[in-house]
C-alpha cells in the first residue's frame, strides 16, 4: 500500500475517480458509494457524484482522528491513483465546524449541537437567490458582513426555481442568472449542467470559510424568485430524490442543513422522496426538514424518520404572530421548530419591519418554542438585487431604493445577529418555554443550568420559587449586547433588576 494521505479532522477530503469510457448519461445512470473505514472499525459511506467528462468525485470529512482506509461499491469500471489510506489529525483551524464538528439534533430534538455535543443556536439569513445571481467576490463581502453580526446560516434556493424565467446568461446582470438544469423550464432535472455547480463549490466554501452553514433547498415549492410558475410541486419525484443525493453527495462532507421543502403545503410527493433520499444517503445525518407558506400547518410527516425540524412562515405583512411557533411546537412526535421567514425587512416599504422590530421578532420567536434557531430577511437581498434601479422583480419583495449590496446594512440584521453572540456558549441545549414560577409573559429554562426571561418593557422580574432557577444573573440589553446588571439570588428573593427604558433579557447561570 502506498504512503497515508494526511488529512484534517472534519474537513473535507476529495477522491477523483476516472471512468475508462465516458458514459452516456452519467447523472441519471451512473451510482457508487465509496465506504471509509476507521481504524476503530467505524464506518462512513458516502455517495459519489459525476463532475464531467468521465470524472466522478467522492468527498469525505472525517470524524474520528487516525486512520482511515476506503473500498467502492459497487465494483465498477472507476479507476483512481488516490492511495486507499488516509491519516487524520486535529487541524488548527479555529472554524467551530472544525473544531466541534457538523450540526446533529440534540438528545431532546428540540436544537442543534455539534459532533461533540457543543451547542449552538442557527442563526439564518435569506440569500435565497445567491446561488445563481452572486458572484464569488460578491459573496465573500456578504458572507464577511454575516459572519461579524452573528450569522451562521443562510437561505439557499439552489437553482433559480421559476420555469418561465427569462434573462441573460450570467452573475451580476440585470435580469441575469445562471441556469443548473437546461430543462428546469420544462419541469424535468436531467440535463445537468455541471459548471454550475463548480461554481456552486466555490461559493459554499467562501461561505463555510466564514462559519456560515449553506441551508440547501433543492427546489422551490412556492413563490420562487419571479414568481413564474415554479418548479418544485411540477419535477417527477424520482427525479427530486435523485437531484437531493446529488446534493448530498457534492456537499454533504462540508457543514450543511438540508430544507427538503420551501414554501409549500408540505404534503407534495416530492417532498417524502427527496427527505428519504437525504436520509439514506447522508452517513453524517445533518439536520432535514421542512419550510412551509405562510397559510398552511406545519406538522406534515411530523413522524417520519428523515424529519428533524419543523418551519413554519408567518409571512411578510409585518405582524408579529409568535402563536404559530408556539402551536407548531406542541406538535407531536417532539420535533425543532423555528419561524424560518418572519417579515423582511424594508420589503415592499422603507418602513416595514425595520430596526428593532426584527430583533423583537427574534427574542420572542425563540421564546414561543422556536429555540432552534432564529431567521432574518431583508427586501432586495434574497433575490440579490444587483442594482437599485433593476426592475421586473415583484415590488412587494423588494425595497424600494436598495440593492443586495445596499440591504446588507439595514439596522435590523444586527439585532437578529446579537441573539447569537448573547447566547454564545450558553447551555442552551433543549431549552424549553417556562413561566410558571415568575411574573412575566417569556422565559426559557433548562433545569437548573439556565433560565432566560425577555421582558419586553424593560420591567423588574418577579420570581415565586427559586428551586429549578439557578442562583447566579445578568441583565443584558438586546438591542446592543451591553451588561445593565448583576447578581446573585438570595434566599428571600423575589423581585429583581432594574427599570430599563428598553428591552432587557435576564440570564440565570449556575456558576
Amino acid at each position: 500500500m502506498s504512503e497515508s494521505v494526511n488529512v484534517f479532522l472534519w474537513q473535507e477530503f476529495e477522491i477523483s475517480f476516472t471512468t475508462q469510457t465516458e458514459l452516456e448519461r452519467p447523472y441519471l445512470e451512473f451510482e457508487a458509494d465509496v465506504t471509509f473505514i476507521h481504524e476503530s472499525g467505524e464506518t462512513i459511506s458516502r455517495p459519489t457524484f459525476w463532475d464531467g467528462g468521465n470524472i466522478h468525485k467522492v468527498r469525505f470529512a472525517p470524524s474520528k482522528v487516525g486512520r482511515w482506509s476506503w473500498e467502492i461499491s459497487p465494483q465498477s469500471n472507476l479507476l483512481t491513483s488516490t492511495s486507499r489510506e488516509i491519516y487524520v489529525t486535529r487541524g488548527e483551524d479555529t472554524n467551530r465546524f472544525y473544531q466541534h464538528g457538523f450540526w446533529k439534533m440534540s438528545i431532546g430534538k428540540r436544537n442543534l449541537v455539534h459532533a461533540d455535543n457543543f451547542p449552538a443556536l442557527l442563526v439564518a439569513d435569506t440569500a435565497w437567490a445567491m446561488p445563481w445571481r452572486a458572484r464569488i467576490e460578491d459573496v465573500e463581502i456578504y458572507a464577511k458582513d454575516r459572519s461579524a453580526k452573528g450569522f451562521n446560516a443562510t437561505l439557499l434556493m439552489t437553482m433559480q426555481p421559476d420555469m418561465k424565467a427569462r434573462g441573460p446568461r450570467g452573475r451580476n446582470i440585470e435580469h441575469g442568472f445562471e441556469v443548473a438544469f437546461e430543462d428546469l423550464e420544462h419541469g424535468t432535472l436531467q440535463e445537468i449542467n455541471i459548471e454550475y455547480f463548480q461554481y456552486f463549490d466555490q461559493i459554499t466554501q467562501v461561505l463555510i470559510e466564514n462559519e456560515i452553514a449553506p441551508i440547501y433547498q433543492p427546489v422551490f415549492f412556492g413563490f420562487g424568485w419571479k414568481g413564474l410558475e415554479v418548479a418544485g410541486p411540477v419535477i417527477p419525484p424520482d427525479q427530486y430524490a435523485r437531484y437531493c443525493r446529488y446534493l448530498v453527495a457534492r456537499y454533504g462532507a462540508r457543514p450543511a442543513i438540508y430544507l427538503v421543502g420551501a414554501d409549500g403545503s408540505g404534503i407534495e410527493p416530492q417532498i417524502e422522496k427527496g427527505g428519504v433520499a437525504i436520509h439514506e444517503c447522508d452517513a453524517y445525518q445533518q439536520p432535514t426538514g421542512l419550510h412551509y407558506r405562510p397559510h398552511s400547518l406545519a406538522n406534515s410527516h411530523q413522524a417520519a424518520d428523515w424529519l428533524d425540524f419543523q418551519w413554519c412562515q408567518t409571512g411578510h405583512g409585518g405582524e408579529h404572530i409568535q402563536e404559530r411557533v408556539r402551536e407548531i411546537w406542541r406538535n407531536q412526535p417532539i420535533k425543532a421548530v423555528a419561524n424560518g421567514e418572519p417579515s423582511y425587512e424594508q420589503s415592499g416599504s422603507e418602513t416595514k419591519a425595520v430596526g428593532w422590530w426584527q430583533g423583537h421578532e427574534a427574542w420572542a420567536n425563540l421564546f414561543a418554542g422556536g429555540t432552534m434557531g432564529i431567521f432574518y430577511g431583508a427586501g432586495s437581498l434574497w433575490m440579490w438585487r444587483v442594482s437599485k434601479s433593476e426592475a421586473d422583480l415583484e415590488p412587494g419583495f423588494q425595497s424600494p431604493n436598495a440593492s443586495w449590496l445596499d440591504a446588507l446594512s439595514f439596522e435590523g440584521s444586527t439585532f437578529v445577529g446579537l441573539v447569537g453572540k448573547i447566547l454564545d456558549g450558553l447551555p442552551i441545549t433543549d431549552m424549553e418555554p417556562y413561566w410558571e414560577n415568575i411574573w412575566s409573559p417569556r422565559g426559557l429554562l433548562v433545569p437548573k443550568k439556565l433560565f432566560l426571561v425577555y421582558q419586553e418593557g424593560g420591567e423588574p422580574l418577579t420570581i415565586f420559587d427559586q428551586s429549578l432557577i439557578p442562583k447566579n444573573y445578568s441583565l443584558i440589553d438586546p438591542t446592543n449586547g451591553e451588561e445593565l446588571a448583576s447578581g446573585s439570588l438570595q434566599v428571600d428573593s423575589r423581585i429583581i433588576g432594574i427599570r430599563h427604558q428598553g428591552p432587557v433579557l435576564y440570564i440565570f447561570r449556575d456558576i
